[in-house]
């Protein structure tokens, strides 16, 4: 066991652990800390605890200093200088007619580097562009590619749910989100539908899964062969979240589907549900 604080980097970031160094420090204070990337001056998002050796990753780096008042205002600064800079490269990437969309420029508390966050399709030369900024910024420059989730996360928004994204509002990583979780979750698999606004599967689809992955295991699935009060019978349509299945009754092949409760019948032998090919081929620019 080893003694850690957790500290954020941004709003909603990651979680890394520190080395306290003998310090006390509370939830929402702001300390100066050394990362890979530089000098940084992170909030505190989880108080002095002892965590298992094996979910560190050593060597541990210790806590510089609690922040104090010129350190914070030497954050906002920086802040201040991230908005000139993104207009700076924004004409610049204009100027050497790159295919390229800027997201989001960040400082290191340090001012020794200037990370410049950006989105294209494929592979951008962007070595002119890296010289121009050097030379007027005059610090270490790297322009750093992300993904569509990453900029929705940076951006923020609202999602169909008509709720803040996600993942610019809680949550600190992202999941692998499968064309399976949507099917398994009675969803339309139609594009429109189960994408965010990144045009990826949506993250809400992960972390409902475990209640579905409950509710698969105690409800018999669509073709499914079921016990019932009236006889054999098939299972034709599943709703796992009332619990609610319609049944083909062997007996009576020529009759609607009758409605029973999971509890009221007795499975047979049950079905599995399983992506396709085609599935998976119409739908991978998505996951």
């Amino acid at each position: 066991m080893a003694e850690v604080v957790g500290v954020r980097f941004k709003e909603v970031g990651k979680i890394y652990y520190f080395d306290p160094n003998g310090k006390k420090v509370n939830k929402g204070e702001f300390v100066i800390v050394e990362t890979a990337r530089g000098i940084e001056c992170g909030e505190v998002a989880m108080e002095n605890r002892e965590v298992a050796d094996e979910q560190i990753v050593h060597p541990l780096k210790a806590i510089m200093r609690i922040a104090n008042a010129d350190d914070l205002k030497t954050v906002e600064e920086n802040r201040k200088k991230e908005k000139k800079a993104y207009e700076l490269c924004s004409e610049k990437i204009a100027k050497h007619k790159l295919e390229m969309k800027l997201v989001n420029v960040e400082y290191t508390f340090d001012n020794s580097k200037i990370l410049f966050y950006f989105t294209a399709d494929g592979r951008i030369d962007f070595r002119e562009l890296v010289k121009d900024l050097a030379s007027v910024f005059r610090t270490r420059i790297e322009l750093r590619q992300i993904g569509v989730r990453d900029e929705s996360k940076m951006l923020g928004g609202l999602g169909i749910c008509g709720r803040p994204f996600c993942c610019n509002s809680f949550l600190g990583e992202f999941q692998p989100v499968s064309i399976k979780m949507a099917k398994e979750q009675g969803l339309s698999l139609n594009p429109v539908k189960i994408s965010g606004a990144c045009g990826r599967l949506m993250c809400c689809l992960k972390y409902e899964q475990p209640a579905y992955d409950y509710l698969l295991k105690i409800t018999p699935k669509q073709g499914a062969t079921v016990k019932t009060k009236d006889g054999m019978g098939t299972v034709v349509d599943v709703n796992l979240l009332t619990g609610t299945l319609k049944v083909k009754l062997d007996a009576h092949q020529d009759g609607a589907p009758q409605t029973f409760k999971r509890d009221e019948v007795k499975l047979v032998k049950d079905s599995k549900i399983v992506v396709n090919k085609e599935e998976l081929e119409a739908f991978k620019d998505i996951e």
